[in-house]
């Protein structure tokens, strides 16, 4: 695989140094230059997922990893299932819910940030590295799980403070050690341009030997592809597969749009946002104008500059009407995702706010004759506290998060300056 980067297409990086990276020097992401389209599909998509994702890893990397190599990693990173659920609301066409939140740490993101730690323990050269991301509530448990006590690595994962929920803030902020919680006194607008504005201080990045954890950095979308695959291994043959996506800074929907180009049989995909509405206006205007962040109830997608749509517009050369033909969008405002939850729920499926605002725009873009999926990115009780008065009920915790209500949060307030930033990080 070689990987180039958005704003210069003439600089050049093998995966392993996209990696260690995680920005480009130039600023820009990393993305492949070509992606093979694998002609052997339905052979892929009959392999149960472990052995489909070592054969499509080893395709990809197989000049920089050995099979057996991809093989226990795959193994050691994707412990767990990835399920597709029928949910079926009467009066509503049947769509299904991609679970991928049984990882873990409940969320979806568990697969790019265990695949990411093993791919950076096996680059391992002996040097103490710091892992710098920034979080608008599950990464930072992902990340943070991934590495905690992983030799030769710190990790500081900065989110928004007052601005994630309390169960997402306790899966980070109590973990201690070699991580360490940064609540930013702003939004996660704020905590993103802290952590490129740290990549971009050559001097920073080259003392403390930095690197990315967030989707920004290649290793975390190649793993995301992978479920891509799954899905249309679960899917019904023949009918025409369309995909939501809860799309907040448009990691996930470019992971599946560079599934889709390996040949994983996606019809079509939905980016479905929050009140955060920069890309559906985009789509519609042909005026990209990023914006501050406002709060929802959908927080993980509460982003007004996604980083990752510079990764899908170089992906179309820029082309407005090229993007507008292969996607279908739409957003969702906090009443219509409370409704959707209770709906859902009341056929039978809890969902959490994200999945819900995926399963909405899908019912509004699903055509007749397609199969519709939601991606269900995180365990709906990570939310309990802004879903159960909707629901008229409390949503039992499951154990690996109920172990966390009793332990002591170990944040650090930090203001939104990169000035205090690098102090910080140069403390230690």
């Amino acid at each position: 695989m070689r990987l180039t980067s958005t704003r210069t297409p003439g600089l050049a990086a093998t995966f392993l140094e996209a990696v260690q990276a995680g920005l480009a020097p130039d600023g820009g992401l990393f993305l492949p230059v070509d992606l093979p389209r694998f002609a052997d599909g339905p052979e892929l998509l009959a392999l149960d997922f472990q052995t489909r994702s070592t054969e499509i890893l080893h395709r990809l990397l197989a000049g920089e990893f050995t099979r057996p190599d991809l093989a226990a990693l795959t193994r050691s990173a994707f412990t767990f299932p990835a399920p597709l659920v029928p949910v079926q609301v009467p009066g509503q066409a049947l769509v299904s819910a991609l679970e991928l939140f049984h990882g873990p740490t409940l969320a979806f993101k568990d697969f790019g940030a265990r695949f990411l730690a093993r791919v950076l323990a096996h680059a391992a050269d002996g040097r103490l590295r710091t892992v710098l991301t920034a979080t608008s509530g599950d990464t930072g448990a992902a990340v943070a799980s991934a590495f905690h006590g992983l030799p030769g690595v710190r990790v500081v994962v900065l989110y928004p403070a007052g601005r994630v929920s309390p169960l997402q803030e306790r899966q980070f902020a109590t973990c201690g050690g070699n991580v360490l919680a940064l609540a930013v006194e702003g939004a996660f607008d704020d905590c993103q341009r802290l952590v490129k504005g740290a990549f971009e201080d050559p001097d920073l990045t080259a003392r403390l030997d930095l690197t990315s954890a967030n989707s920004i950095n290649i290793a975390r979308l190649l793993a995301q592809t992978l479920y891509y695959f799954e899905a249309a291994a679960q899917a019904e043959r023949g009918a025409p597969l369309v995909v939501s996506v809860p799309s907040g800074n448009f990691g996930n929907l470019c992971a599946g749009l560079m599934a889709q180009a390996m040949g994983a049989p996606i019809h079509a995909f939905v980016a479905a946002t929050n009140a955060n509405r920069v890309v559906p206006d985009y789509l519609d205007t042909g005026e990209y104008r990023p914006r501050a962040s406002v709060a929802t109830l959908s927080n993980a997608m509460d982003v007004g500059a996604p980083s990752n749509w510079e990764r899908i517009s170089a992906r179309f050369r820029g082309d407005h009407d090229a993007m507008a033909a292969a996607l279908r969008w739409g957003s969702c405002t906090d009443v219509e995702t409370e409704r959707t939850v209770i709906e859902l729920d009341r056929a039978g499926y809890l969902a959490d706010p994200h999945g819900a605002v995926a399963c909405h725009v899908l019912r509004a873009q699903l055509r007749k004759g397609e199969q519709g999926v939601f991606l269900a990115t995180a365990h709906p009780a990570k939310f309990r506290e802004a879903l159960a008065p909707a629901l008229g009920r409390d949503i039992p915790l499951p154990a690996a998060l109920s172990a966390l209500l009793h332990l002591p949060l170990l944040s650090e307030r930090l203001a939104a300056e990169p000035s205090a930033l690098r102090r910080r990080l140069l403390a230690d």
